[in-house]
């Protein structure tokens, strides 16, 4: 496994900065293992709905995980608010970073990871391939 801990900065989009990463770091894809931090004015999409939830405010980031490849990030956050309220969904764009956003990412090095349309669902799924492993000399 090739780990790879980041500090996300104030002022990041944490689904833009993931997917740069992914395109930078690991052409064969990724694993968002875990993260935390916090966010300002976070949105999410809900389970079954196709418009995004929006909250005010500073929010924690309890939980984050997901995959990143070339065609994109697929990601499920948990959040709570300042009353300790969690909500949780797939992470859409403009989850800007509060203070930090601390994250470890991890590729199989043996596996690529892509996503295809899939008939089933009609949408692009996570597809892993084996690679074959090069002898070293």
């Amino acid at each position: 496994m090739r780990p790879l801990p980041v500090r996300l900065p104030p002022g990041c989009d944490l689904r833009h900065a993931l997917e740069a990463l992914g395109r930078e770091q690991f052409q064969d894809g990724a694993f968002v293992l875990c993260g935390i931090g916090s966010l300002i004015d976070p949105r999410l999409r809900l389970a079954g709905q196709s418009e995004e939830a929006r909250y005010q405010g500073p929010f924690e980031i309890l939980t984050l995980s997901g995959t990143v490849t070339l065609q994109g990030a697929h990601l499920h956050m948990s959040i709570a608010s300042p009353e300790g309220d969690v909500r949780g969904g797939h992470v859409v764009y403009g989850n800007v970073v509060r203070t930090t956003a601390e994250l470890l990412l991890v590729q199989a090095p043996e596996w690529e990871l892509l996503r295809e349309h899939d008939a089933a669902t009609g949408l692009l799924e996570l597809v892993a391939r084996r690679q074959q492993v090069k002898d070293k000399p």
